[in-house]
């Protein structure tokens, strides 16, 4: 059996490989294909791409947008994304430069506070990568403000805390809107992290639904095996195709790998199959 990641970062955002190293992994992992969905940003994909030209490998683009649902903030994967869609690129464009806006303010925010965090550290040495918060997390592990990734998000990185103020918001309707018109399949990433309770989820995947969603990550890192069961027949209630995917950072989160997750995640290719002859009913 085949088996696929649609769900993977690289360092043009928060992740720590490049594209081709990625590619270079799933190789040697024995992967048919996975999808680059890094936060806001369709980079790092043409890279990724190139790198698999002459390997049994599809390299699926894909992004996953950030936006906010009832003051909290949720991800939505787009799968197959178009890289020649002009408008795309624009509103990409946009999305790099609300997160541009956020990032100086912060660095502000910690060098009046004496932390010291210059925006070149953040960058750690790839001027067009698309910084998170996770970047910033690192430069305070590294430099001894904290003892752990974790840490830094719960004492520095807190929306609720002093030093990180949320982005401008983009709406649900925005983003699904946004990947619906270049021919992308939106899907909910990870249900449960945004610990909505069931009947909320429920509530938000139905209003993503109207919306024109196409699929939910049945299958994450962060779920356990009830949970992914719960998730798969919401699906089908629904009728959303299932996806799944590990959301491999490389070292920005070390006890997640590429294909496996924390070890007992394993997405089938035929799950791929499957979305692929919707997108194809669907006249994608």
């Amino acid at each position: 059996m085949n088996f696929v990641d649609l769900h993977v970062h690289s360092n043009a955002s928060d992740g720590t490989l490049t594209p081709a190293k990625i590619v270079e992994l799933a190789a040697q992992k024995g992967l048919s294909a996975f999808a680059l969905t890094d936060h806001d940003t369709i980079e790092g994909i043409p890279e990724a791409q190139k790198a698999a030209q002459n390997l049994p490998l599809e390299v699926i683009p894909g992004i996953e947008i950030s936006c906010v649902y009832l003051g909290e903030e949720i991800h939505i994967l787009g799968l197959y994304v178009d890289l020649s869609d002009k408008e795309f690129l624009a509103q990409t464009d946009h999305l790099k430069d609300i997160r541009i806006k956020r990032n100086e303010e912060m660095i502000s925010r910690f060098q009046k506070a004496g932390i010291d965090i210059t925006l070149s550290e953040v960058q750690a040495g790839n001027p067009d990568t698309v910084i998170t918060r996770a970047h910033f997390a690192r430069i305070l592990l590294e430099k001894g403000y904290v003892k752990s990734m974790d840490q830094a998000f719960k004492k520095y990185l807190s929306y609720t805390g002093p030093y990180c103020p949320r982005k401008e918001k983009i709406t649900p309707e925005h983003a699904m809107k946004m990947l619906g018109n270049c021919g992308a399949s939106p899907v909910l990433a990870h249900p449960y992290q945004y610990h909505l309770g069931d009947k909320k989820t429920e509530e938000l995947v139905s209003f993503l639904k109207e919306l024109g969603l196409h699929g939910l990550e049945v299958y994450h890192s962060s779920n356990n095996q009830h949970e992914s069961g719960k998730l798969k027949k919401l699906a089908k209630k629904y009728q959303l195709f299932p996806t799944g995917g590990s959301d491999f950072h490389g070292s920005n989160k070390p006890d997640i790998d590429l294909g496996t997750g924390r070890g007992g995640l394993r997405v089938s290719a035929l799950l791929l199959d499957d979305i692929k002859r919707i997108r194809q009913e669907k006249g994608l």
